[in-house]
């Protein structure tokens, strides 16, 4: 029996090893951080195709409930004047739509998930190097250890040892020059509709604020920071440090901030936020492969970096189910998966940028935004169909990639993921894609 080293305990690492577990794999899941370890950051933004890609695997019972459904976004300058209001996601015939979720709940459900198909999950295990023999791949840790396996698959995150592995000329990733702080506070209301993130473009850092179900309330703020702080610059900032800094940024402002940061029960604290352009190998075309942020990080602005990471897991079980070798899975992997992570990945740092405009910028993307809503509400949200409306089919079989890849990892990204498997095609209705869709291999 094949058996695989999952490096990374977050969300793409358990969903790949349940995948795994499905197509008759054994798997070892290693994380470097202790079981009762606490998560970075509040709340992300959990969306639709994600919850497909779980539902694909028969998991989505697991995440489904957690957190709250938002249904729109609306938008203000700082000065409170409407920008415009539109969907949060297409319409999707299967019902599922966005969540803000919790992340420490989102990874301990994951977590609980991947305990409960079996997986065997280590703790305390921080990769320190890996290297391929003739007949497997040995992953060695910081203390000490080693684990063998047939092959190893880095979901360890935007900093991932396993892409310096493969290849030790891979870009840093890239710094985004916003920060993120935010929390939840309960019993407590804000002024917004029901199922409706109401975001403002402030004067000096964008703020965002939603009611939720249960009478509380939540809030993220993106204050902007051009230099990539100095190691130990955040972590040594207090609670009062944060409110005061927030406080400032946002005096001003129309709208209910200030109230909300006092409202807040903290302590508040903030992080940087990175993402990865490109990363040109992925894989080393033999045993070890990246997945998730370790491969194509996107800033919290795209409100897509879970949703990503659920897909790759998936995918990238349905290629080793159904390709002839490992090279071919890797191969077709990336195939499959690049130009849609790269286009989501370049549409987040987009957001990111608006939202750390300078004072011409500001009027600039007041006056074209408003057109942009306009029209992204008249369509339903269609436009964004590409996005959240994608769709992932476990059953059908994936069409392997021909050739191979070149010097530089690239070969898959020539092959052209849309005609190689109609399972992973974003789709708008039957009709629409009968006319090209690909037979499955038999």
């Amino acid at each position: 029996m094949t058996k695989v080293l999952i490096i990374g305990g977050g969300i793409a690492g358990p969903t790949l090893a349940v995948a795994l577990t499905k197509i008759g794999l054994e798997v070892e899941l290693f994380e470097a951080q202790p079981a009762d370890a606490p998560q970075r950051g509040s709340w992300l933004n959990f969306q639709a195709n994600g919850l497909d890609a779980l539902r694909s695997i028969g998991v989505g019972h697991w995440v489904e409930e957690l957190g709250y459904p938002v249904e729109t976004m609306s938008f203000i300058n700082g000065r409170g004047k409407e920008l415009g209001r539109m969907p949060m996601a297409f319409r999707r015939p299967d019902g599922l739509s966005s969540r803000m979720v919790p992340r420490a709940e989102l990874f301990t459900a994951l977590a609980e998930m991947a305990r409960h198909h079996g997986v065997t999950v280590h703790h305390n295990k921080r990769l320190a190097s890996a290297r391929n023999t003739d007949t497997g791949v040995v992953a060695r840790f910081e203390d000490g250890t080693e684990a063998t396996g047939d092959l190893l698959v880095g979901a360890d995150g935007i900093h991932s040892t396993v892409r310096r592995i493969i290849d030790p000329a891979a870009p840093a990733p890239r710094y985004v020059p916003v920060l993120n702080a935010g929390e939840y506070i309960p019993d407590f209301s804000v002024p917004a509709d029901p199922h409706d993130f109401r975001m403002q473009f402030g004067t000096r850092a964008f703020f965002a604020w939603m009611n939720t179900d249960d009478g509380g309330a939540v809030w993220f703020a993106n204050p902007p920071m051009k230099q990539e702080p100095a190691k130990g610059v955040l972590s040594g900032m207090t609670d009062a440090d944060w409110r005061r800094w927030l406080h400032e940024l946002m005096d001003g402002d129309t709208g209910p901030a200030a109230r909300i940061i006092d409202a807040t029960p903290g302590p508040i604290h903030g992080f940087t936020t990175y993402d990865m352009p490109v990363v040109r190998r992925w894989h080393d075309g033999s045993r070890m492969i990246i997945i998730g942020d370790a491969a194509h990080a996107t800033s919290p602005a795209a409100g897509q970096g879970a949703s990503m990471s659920l897909e790759d897991a998936v995918i990238l079980a349905k290629c080793l189910r159904d390709c002839p070798s490992t090279a071919s899975a890797f191969t077709t992997y990336e195939s499959l998966r690049r130009e849609r992570v790269e286009k989501i990945v370049e549409n987040g740092h987009r957001s990111s940028s608006d939202k750390a405009a300078g004072p011409i910028m500001r009027v600039l993307r007041d006056a074209i935004l408003p057109g942009k809503f306009r029209a992204a509400a008249k369509d339903g949200g269609a436009s964004m169909m590409w996005l959240q409306g994608h769709h992932i089919d476990f059953e059908e079989r994936v069409v392997p990639a021909t050739g191979e890849p070149d010097s530089r990892g690239l070969g898959a990204r020539r092959l052209g993921a849309r005609r190689l498997c109609d399972s992973t095609t974003t789709r708008l209705d039957a009709s629409r894609l009968s006319a090209r869709r690909l037979r499955p291999v038999p």
